[in-house]
């Protein structure tokens, strides 16, 4: 295959921008500069032709590198657009170039290696299926009246296959064909000729669904489009019914040109974008598939891409749009169509990358963009206020900070901002949808924005890094915080006067309009109650607000009650002790209670919203409340006891005496340390609550370093005031020392005093000693297990031992204790006295422990 001639890569780059259709909506990939070349292999021969689109912002980035390959279905469509669909994976793509000369230059290569592709059928350098899949030449039947059954069942018929689909295309586009067959719609309409002018429309349809681009934008050219909605205007499938499609596309009035476009391209483009919407979403909407709804819409995007950029550049054409809303200019009807203009300028914007989006934003505000909004929300024509506040919408949509900025600059500059414009278009505006729209956009501009969020900041910065940010409170904007201030100064009683002016009223019937206000009213101080709470309280309680909304009970509306009703359930449903305080006082449960009496036994939205207002102050324990109900209302919830809700507030009223949330807070209070200290630190779980003596607490309480500083047991007094004491001791030996009654008079002492002579008699009389021995190794094996447990119990008042010398110091001293209490027991009034002897193996492994052991005995 020869080789095609191309342009040098270095100096034949051609600006484009990539994009690729991604769920129906284009994705710019970015822009670069496109080429076209052979690839070589390592031998120096031509291999595949490619092309290669390099960035521009990042050279060695690659934006797009494909092949040239007979499946691509390359397309050029209008002068600057180049579409494929890539064979590996599927996807659409198209490059849009700066300059039509560029597009121009690479098709001229794409063009010529596809053409090659198809003409060489014969040649051993291109696979042998390429000549198997060439459509087949086709010739249809010359176009004319008598003809038209033939050439319908024809195309039909080759339309079935992709094969047959590719022979048509190319034969409708080389030979006119469309052309040929438009000028037989006017003799069918001379004619009278219902058959044959239903056959046009098919034929029509079936052209026009081959999804071939060049087709459909020859259709919708200037010299076409006529006399193609002409023919589809006669559907067969409602005989009886005409189109006029040919009548509201020749009106000429509905193109407006407010301000001059100089650009002849850019005209054609709108005019052409114009009829593709129309189309689609008139003359082929229930016949559309998947495949022409994607073309078509294509092809809209890329027009509105182009005359968006070509706008927003047109540094003259925005100067001129602009200066149709200063002072000096009179003419009113012009400047209702630059609002409908710039409308449709932004609604296109839609559809732009956010990049490109933002950039028409920015030059329309720096032009003047706000003050045709104010003009526009302030204008006599409903239409003019619908497209102010759709501007305003879209751009709040793209970015809500811009918006805000630009009321920053205005309160800087000391004019009135742009709230108060829709605040007075709000209360006087008779659209339902515009109220919906203002009512969103004011939410909008007031947030704060959601607070920081713990858990993300503690990932990002660690857990210590998050606790200390939770002790700081957040930083709120100063513009923000001033903006805010302005407004609940001045700009909020303005909003809510409708609200204030309730005062005094006993007449509550309300029109359409009034009714729909309060109803946007309240739901914005609902917002308000939860963004600005400290802003939102002074409010709330300066004007009386809780009061002028509980008016509204009274009124006729059901769905006027519910929004009442949905105000009160937003104040408790804050828990906050500011709110239900003043919900108290203001006593505006009494008519809730009252709605909910009049209602039943009705089953109705306002029934089940009262009932779910009194089960939440039920579910939620809101003490005071549910005092306040109670007392107040007791013989209405005697009427309504056979609903349990009820039932079950006036039991919890009645246990508690009326004292129910102060008692329950010193409760709470008095009861949180007992509860901290009955809690098993091992198992999480409560522990039994012992009652201990004095002395007992005293000496669980004593460390084992103190005990050796501490006086001899027989010296240590048994009751602070000198006196015996009777307190049962802690742990109870009188399973032992009812076993050591019977031992041999050698093992007990009759006196106290004398406790020197204990050791000799177990040194003199072996015989008296090895009964005891025998029964002391049974009872050292129980007291180390009681060791064990007491060990546990006292850990956290002992040092840990690991070595065995330790171990035997800490057993001597348990047993210490236990005969020091042996012996205040005694000493309290007991009738016998026990002497207990350590065998030596322990008194040679304690050494002074032993010896002073012996003393004590």
């Amino acid at each position: 295959m020869a080789a095609q001639p191309v342009p040098h890569p270095s100096t034949d780059k051609k600006r484009v921008k990539v994009y690729e259709l991604r769920n129906n909506d284009w994705f710019d990939r970015g822009t670069g500069f496109c080429t076209v070349a052979f690839s070589v292999s390592e031998d120096g021969q031509q291999r595949d032709p490619r092309v290669l689109v390099e960035s521009e912002d990042h050279p060695d980035r690659v934006l797009l590198e494909t092949r040239i390959c007979k499946e691509d279905g390359f397309h050029k469509q209008q002068e600057t657009l180049i579409v494929w669909t890539e064979p590996s994976n599927g996807v659409d793509m198209a490059l849009s170039f700066q300059e039509a000369e560029g597009c121009a230059m690479i098709w001229k290569f794409i063009h010529g290696v596809q053409q090659q592709y198809h003409s060489a059928a014969a040649d051993d350098s291109l696979s042998d299926d390429l000549a198997m899949d060439m459509p087949h030449p086709i010739s249809l039947p010359q176009a004319s009246m008598a003809n038209l059954a033939e050439i319908e069942s024809q195309i039909r018929a080759m339309s079935t296959t992709t094969n047959g689909r590719e022979s048509l295309t190319k034969y409708v586009l080389t030979e006119d064909y469309i052309g040929k067959l438009l000028p037989l719609v006017s003799d069918a309409e001379d004619l009278e000729s219902l058959n044959d002018l239903h056959r046009l429309c098919n034929i029509m349809k079936i052209i026009i669904l081959l999804n071939d681009t060049s087709i459909i934008e020859h259709a919708v050219s200037d010299e076409c489009v006529i006399g193609v909605v002409g023919a589809l205007e006669y559907d067969p499938d409602f005989p009886s019914h005409k189109a006029n499609h040919r009548q509201w596309l020749e009106d000429a009035g509905r193109y407006k040109e407010v301000v001059r476009i100089e650009d002849g391209m850019i005209l054609r483009k709108i005019h052409q974008t114009y009829r593709l919407q129309y189309l689609k979403d008139v003359v082929l909407a229930r016949i559309l598939d998947d495949n022409t709804f994607s073309v078509l819409n294509s092809l809209i995007f890329f027009n509105q891409v182009d005359i968006v950029q070509h706008l927003q550049a047109n540094g003259s054409f925005l100067a001129e749009l602009f200066n149709i809303f200063k002072p000096s200019q009179p003419d009113a009807r012009r400047k209702k169509e630059a609002v409908l203009f710039i409308q449709q300028c932004c609604g296109i914007a839609k559809n732009l990358q956010p990049p490109a989006r933002q950039t028409l934003y920015n030059n329309f505000l720096a032009h003047g963009l706000l003050q045709v909004i104010n003009f526009g929300l302030r204008h006599n024509d409903v239409g003019v206020r619908v497209g102010a506040t759709d501007i305003l919408v879209s751009m709040i949509d793209h970015d809500p900070q811009m918006i805000r900025s630009m009321i920053y600059r205005q309160l800087h500059d000391k004019q009135p901002p742009l709230t108060d414009s829709l605040i007075d278009l709000l209360l006087v505006e008779v659209d339902l949808g515009v109220k919906s729209q203002i009512s969103d956009a004011l939410k909008i501009l007031l947030d704060q924005g959601p607070p920081a969020q713990a858990e993300a900041f503690a990932k990002a910065n660690g857990e210590y890094a998050a606790r200390v940010a939770s002790r700081i409170p957040p930083s709120a904007d100063p513009q923000q915080d001033n903006f805010l201030n302005g407004f609940y100064e001045s700009s909020a009683s303005k909003l809510f006067q409708p609200l204030i002016n309730l005062k005094d009223r006993t007449n509550m019937e309300f029109s359409v309009q009034q009714a729909s206000m309060f109803t946007y009213l309240i739901e914005i101080l609902c917002f308000f109650i939860r963004q600005h709470q400290h802003r939102s309280k002074f409010f709330v309680l300066n004007n009386d607000i809780v009061m002028r909304i509980a008016q509204l009970l009274n009124c006729r509306e059901k769905f006027l009650k519910l929004v009442a009703i949905r105000f009160l359930r937003q104040l408790i449903g804050l828990q906050d002790e500011f709110y239900i305080r003043h919900v108290s006082e203001k006593k505006v449960i009494g008519p809730v209670l009252e709605v909910l009496m009049q209602t039943m036994p009705r089953d109705n939205l306002l029934s089940s919203a009262c009932l779910e207002f009194f089960e939440f102050i039920k579910r939620e324990n809101i003490k005071e409340l549910i005092k306040h109900v109670v007392e107040n209302y007791r013989e209405r919830l005697l009427t309504l006891t056979y609903l349990d809700l009820f039932r079950t507030l006036i039991i919890r009223y009645d246990q508690t005496g009326g004292f129910t949330a102060k008692m329950d807070y010193s409760m709470d209070v008095d009861d949180e340390p007992r509860r901290r200290a009955n809690i098993n630190p091992r198992t999480g779980g409560l522990m039994e609550h012992l009652t201990m003596d004095q002395n007992d607490d005293e000496y669980w309480n004593t460390s084992d370093d103190e005990e050796d500083f501490q006086p001899k047991s027989g010296h240590r007094t048994s009751s602070t005031n000198g006196e015996p004491s009777n307190t049962k001791p802690l742990v109870d030996y009188a399973s032992d020392e009812e076993a050591d009654e019977n031992v041999d008079a050698g093992a007990l002492s009759a006196d106290e005093d004398k406790p020197e002579d204990e050791p000799k008699k177990a040194n003199e009389s072996p015989a008296t000693v090895a009964p005891p021995l025998e029964r002391l190794s049974e009872k050292r094996r129980r007291e180390e297990d009681e060791e064990d447990d007491l060990t546990k119990m006292v850990q956290h008042k002992r040092r840990n031992s690991s070595s065995a010398s330790s171990n035997n110091s800490s057993t001597s001293g348990i047993l210490r204790k236990r005969k020091s209490m042996s012996g205040a027991r005694d000493a309290g009034g007991g009738p016998k006295k026990i002497a207990i002897s350590i065998s030596p193996n322990i008194k040679a492994g304690n050494g002074q422990a032993g010896n002073q052991s012996d003393d004590e005995a």
